[in-house]
């Protein structure tokens, strides 16, 4: 097998290996992309955190959370609520994956 420098392609080949490492990776991707959606809306929107949490029914703090990648609590409701508040909606997409199909995504 030809070596390669490329971290992401490292690290597929681990996860291709390790199902438990790729479950993990996974549930991460979806924190940050959560987190990241809310934030670049609530931006684009021209709000602040707590502009919103007070739309929303809720604290600045909780938005916060809501925006750090690390919070694993994101809530379907919550982030309808937020939508809602934002003069968005929530979409959810089901996609099948490959072996060939690359666990991590550049965005």
């Amino acid at each position: 097998m030809k070596k390669t420098k490329d971290a992401v392609a490292m690290l597929n080949r681990r996860m291709e290996k390790n199902p438990r490492l790729k479950q993990l990776v996974e549930e991460e991707r979806v924190n940050y992309q959560a987190a990241l959606e809310i934030s670049q809306a609530r931006k684009k929107a021209g709000l602040t955190q707590a502009e919103l949490a007070r739309e929303v029914g809720t604290t600045q703090s909780v938005i916060a959370r809501l925006e750090d990648a690390d919070y694993r609590g994101h809530t379907l409701k919550m982030l309808e609520h937020i939508a809602q508040a934002l003069d968005r909606r929530v979409e959810i997409h089901l996609r099948p994956t490959t072996r060939r199909t690359s666990y991590l995504y550049a965005h």
